[in-house]
């Protein structure tokens, strides 16, 4: 009798357990991530370029003591110039801005930021900083970019996701339409976590030791916030399977549905076959990849490797309202993602990313619903769509897929 009692507290317990979204996130946290997880964090969702610019300026403008940002690249246009105008109000009032951009990011945009330009704005107090420029013979210098987007305010409020600076984040471009995009502002435990992977990538760049209390909250400041999250940081030599490993983990645990948005669809080999189980095991597997992109290469390589899972039973959708420049995954109506890091081995192998995993189920359902309307813009791709896809397309994808390990 007493082997029957213990047999049934335990087997509560263990439905308790296993009815929530928590063995994913202990897994998540002993296998893929040297941070631990926070539960008191408040999450704002932007779904667009101009809400995340809005909400951000407002609160540069409200900083006491510094602001950190840390962004592919800053483009030389009317948000870059705004941003950096702002940025100087605040260095004038004896706010500490610290800056750090990608120097591949830079160079790869149109409207780069330019030796005068940095010139002007250190004169201007802001303190900027180019991640990484190439100088040859060092060719090494040409792997592991800076792709995060994070931006940090006083310790107490940080930005992530995949939005850069630039006004096509607003505008749209002209040959691919409108730039969709998905970004988070945390206020809560999280922060402190955005903060040291700021300022360890500050220190190691400009060989400075920027650290102390000042940059970060009490410890036991009450946070208000009831969201929990697990912040994933691919840092090369020191954490790069962190984000291959949490990809692996979400859509291996996943028990009904997976929902994929992700501009760069070309997962690594550990990735797609978690993927392919998935489907084989019947999870309802839903992809949605853009059909235009600023990369003319990488759609049909996209495509060609989702035609792939359709065949196996996924459900591919190719989105025709523009570029959908977004990084989320929703599994199980339970947990999400949002961050930098794209299904591509140029993220997933190489470059600095962070993603965070959100256990809240407001914060998914909404990125759900962002799905669902968007199917609404999309062309399912089906055996017959696919046949009318020409010779050469069909080619370059295959082709794609063969380079799949350096894209």
């Amino acid at each position: 009798m007493l082997c029957l009692l213990m047999l049934a507290s335990i087997s509560g317990v263990l439905a308790q357990y296993c009815d929530s979204d928590s063995v994913v996130l202990k897994i998540l946290e002993i296998e893929c991530s040297t941070m631990p997880v926070t539960y008191n964090n408040d999450i704002k969702l932007f779904v667009n370029g101009t809400a995340k610019f809005e909400d951000m300026f407002a609160e540069i403008a409200k900083a006491k003591h510094h602001v950190h940002l840390d962004y592919f690249n800053f483009r030389n246009d009317s948000i870059g110039n705004a941003l950096f105008n702002l940025l100087a109000a605040k260095v004038q009032e004896g706010v500490e801005v610290r800056a750090i951009f990608d120097a591949f990011g830079n160079s790869s945009n149109s409207q780069p930021l330019k030796k005068k330009h940095l010139k002007q704005l250190r004169a201007r107090g802001i303190q900027i900083h180019k991640f990484k420029p190439a100088r040859f013979p060092y060719i090494d210098r040409f792997f592991n970019r800076d792709h995060r987007k994070i931006v940090v305010i006083d310790g107490r409020i940080a930005y992530m996701g995949g939005i850069n600076v630039a006004d096509y984040y607003i505008k749209g471009l002209p040959e691919i339409g409108d730039w969709r995009d998905v970004h988070i502002r945390i206020e809560g435990g999280a922060v402190a976590q955005l903060q040291n992977m700021f300022l360890k990538l500050w220190n190691k760049s400009t060989k400075q030791n920027i650290d102390g209390e000042q940059y970060f909250l009490p410890v036991d400041t009450a946070f208000s916030g009831d969201k929990t999250m697990i912040i994933i940081d691919r840092t090369p030599n020191e954490t790069p399977e962190q984000m291959r490993c949490a990809y692996a983990v979400a859509i291996r645990e996943a028990q009904k549905s997976i929902k994929i948005i992700n501009p760069y669809f070309l997962p690594t080999h550990k990735v797609k076959k978690e993927l392919k189980k998935a489907i084989k095991r019947g999870i309802n597997v839903e992809i949605m990849i853009p059909a235009k992109s600023d990369i003319p290469f990488t759609p049909d390589g996209s495509i060609y490797v989702a035609h792939s899972l359709m065949k196996r039973g996924a459900e591919v959708f190719l989105f025709e309202g523009g570029f959908h420049h977004s990084k989320i995954m929703m599994v199980d109506s339970l947990f999400c993602t949002v961050g930098s890091a794209n299904l591509d081995s140029r993220s997933l192998r190489y470059d600095y990313e962070v993603n965070t995993f959100i256990f809240n189920r407001e914060i998914t359902d909404s990125l759900t619903q962002i799905f669902e309307n968007d199917k609404l813009q999309c062309v399912k791709l089906t055996p017959e769509i696919w046949k009318k896809r020409s010779c050469w397309k069909k080619f370059t994808g295959w082709f794609a897929r063969l380079l799949t390990p350096f894209l």
